[in-house]
């Protein structure tokens, strides 16, 4: 691993609770695998920004940027519209540079990059943003969808809908309707009102314990708990229920979260797996870095052996942050639709 070379050690003031670092363990049994995803969580995460191809190639934004000084790196061949700026900036710089402003850019983790990449929505398709903002991967759609068709993105938060609104204008997004609903409600209503609009893809980028953040935001160990783990395990239960009901047969939808809780991941994969039985099929993910197949044993449980069709990132595998993602096909109508 690199990280060193490239940013300043984090000043830890957070220590991991005792059951956290056994769940850690647990799920990263190797010593030397376990020690070096306890170092890289003492570096913040890469600067990473994505291209916003709505107003400028990724070839004009590298330019630019390098005649400000700033020494730009593309790592995802496939993807070059994914830069990561290496050199040392002053403190806000990448947020308040003009390019910024101008939504020629948008700041964002190399690891929450990765659901839209994994979802691959298309031109003029119907796609539903469940958990939008504060917009990295509404922007991102769009961006793909080459601003055709239509992005429902809803939030609950008004605050929240007020940075997300804000982004979706600065990006030059203009394919994008925001609702303002809890997720579940949503869908329920979408289902009894419009029946007839069905989903070509969607996301669930569900809320969670946020285990996968801790180099970014290191209050998170402070604010980890298990009860939460548990409680949130039933809220993404209930938002992947109501999601794929109004998703079309044949469309697709990926399940995302930023923790590394198997009872927030392959817990909620395996439930919904059994839940939809034959109208539900889970797919294999194409993403441009290093990822492990999802867990089919935790503790006391037994998950189904497709579970390993999920991915888990781990930040010492790729210097980024902590991520998980599952991607689902709708074979047939569910029978109590």
């Amino acid at each position: 691993m690199n990280f060193k070379s490239k940013s300043q050690p984090n000043s830890r003031k957070y220590e991991p609770k005792p059951e956290f670092v056994e769940r850690i363990k647990l799920l990263l049994p190797e010593e030397k695998d376990y020690n070096e995803y306890v170092e890289i969580l003492n570096y913040p995460p890469v600067r990473s920004i994505r291209c916003n191809t709505l107003k400028i190639s990724p070839e004009k934004l590298k330019q630019k940027l390098e005649e400000k000084g700033w020494t730009i790196k593309q790592p995802w061949h496939s993807r070059p519209e994914i830069m990561i700026v290496e050199n040392a900036l002053e403190p806000g710089e990448l947020g308040r540079a003009l390019e910024h402003m101008l939504g020629y850019y948008y700041i964002q983790e190399l690891a929450s990059m990765l659901p839209i990449i994994a979802l691959k929505p298309k031109p003029n398709e119907i796609f539903l943003d469940l958990c939008s903002a504060p917009g990295s991967k509404t922007t991102q759609a769009a961006s793909e969808m080459l601003n055709t068709g239509t992005i429902i993105a809803n939030e609950l938060s008004l605050g929240r809908i007020k940075i997300l609104a804000s982004n979706l204008e600065k990006n030059g997004v203009t394919n994008a309707i925001i609702t303002k609903k809890d997720g579940i409600a949503l869908c329920k209503r979408l289902k009894k009102n419009l029946p007839e609009l069905k989903f070509d893809k969607i996301l669930v980028d569900a809320p969670c314990s946020g285990e996968g953040t801790l180099r970014s935001s290191p209050i998170t160990y402070q604010m980890w708990s298990m009860r939460t783990v548990y409680v949130l395990s039933q809220i993404q239960k209930q938002l992947f229920a109501s999601a794929f009901g109004i998703l079309k047969v044949g469309g697709e939808m990926v399940y995302s979260t930023c923790t590394h809780a198997p009872e927030e991941n392959e817990q909620v994969v395996n439930w919904a797996l059994n839940k939809f039985d034959k109208c539900i099929k889970i797919e294999k993910i194409e993403i441009p870095v290093k990822s492990r197949p999802g867990i089919t044993k935790w503790k006391d449980e037994e998950y189904k052996q497709e579970t390993k069709l999920a991915c888990r990132i781990y930040p010492q595998d790729n210097n980024t942050e902590g991520f998980f993602l599952a991607k689902f096909k709708k074979l047939k109508e569910i029978e109590d639709d």
